[in-house]
Parts: structure tokens; C-alpha cells; sequence
């Protein structure tokens, strides 16, 4: 009897080790961040093979591919600005001026974003995120 319960144990591991492998989260961790675009059907067709044979670990699959955006195929195309960019932005207090930071944006990514927008919700960056980048919080 206890080697039946060892066996149904060890096998019950193995097919959640291997389908939570089957998350595209682990094959494709650089696709992470994504939020939209054209699902790749390669990670998805894992995944329903996951919630064909073990339904919970398949729909968990899912969510997490989906949460992450590992799911979707890669656009091929990304923004991002230079932490010493925005550190050249920061006044003596740490303070980013919005309407350098638009003018940054629009010049590197061609994207003119609306950051004096009234119903821009504005959060303030944590000590760690701001030392990260070389700036100190603001008092």
C-alpha cells in the first residue's frame, strides 16, 4: 500500500513538473511584458494539451501566460529610454519635469503621449527603483 501511495505521488509530480513546463513563461521568458498581439499557437496548443489532461494545471498555464504576455508572438518591435537619459532629466530633487520627459519620448520612440493629461494617474517610484536608475528620492 505505501508503495502505491509512492507511485501515484511520484507520478502525480511528474505530470504537473511537465505540464507547468509547458508555460510559455518558462520557453519564452523575453516575450514577458507583452500586452497584446497574435497568440503564438505553438504555446498554446501546449497549454490545451494542459487543460485536456490535468485541467487545473492547463487553466493555470493559461492565466499565467496570459497575465505575462508570454503567450504572444513577439512584435518585433520595442520602446524603451535610457536610464542616463532620464537621469539627465532629473532636477537637484529628483524630480522628473513632465514636459521634458513627452519631449524625450516623442524624439526617441516617435510616440507623442499625453503626459499632461489631467487624468494621468501619477505614482511615486519606490527608493529602490529610483537608486536603480542612479536618483534619489525626493523628499
Amino acid at each position: 500500500m505505501h508503495l502505491h501511495k509512492r507511485l501515484v505521488g511520484g507520478l502525480l509530480v511528474a505530470t504537473l513538473t511537465v505540464q507547468l513546463s509547458a508555460c510559455g513563461t518558462l520557453f519564452y521568458p523575453d516575450r514577458r511584458g507583452q500586452i497584446e498581439g497574435r497568440i503564438d499557437p505553438a504555446v498554446a496548443a501546449l497549454n490545451a494539451v494542459g487543460v485536456l489532461f490535468y485541467v487545473i494545471p492547463g487553466l493555470i498555464a493559461f492565466a499565467i501566460d496570459f497575465a505575462t504576455g508570454a503567450i504572444y508572438l513577439p512584435g518585433g518591435l520595442n520602446a524603451q529610454v535610457d536610464p542616463q537619459d532620464l537621469h539627465n532629466l532629473a532636477d537637484a530633487d529628483g524630480q522628473i519635469d513632465p514636459i521634458k520627459l513627452k519631449a524625450l519620448i516623442l524624439q526617441q520612440t516617435g510616440h507623442n503621449l499625453p503626459l499632461d493629461d489631467l487624468r494621468l494617474i501619477r505614482s511615486s517610484a519606490s527608493a529602490e527603483q529610483l537608486a536603480a536608475h542612479g536618483l534619489r528620492p525626493a523628499a
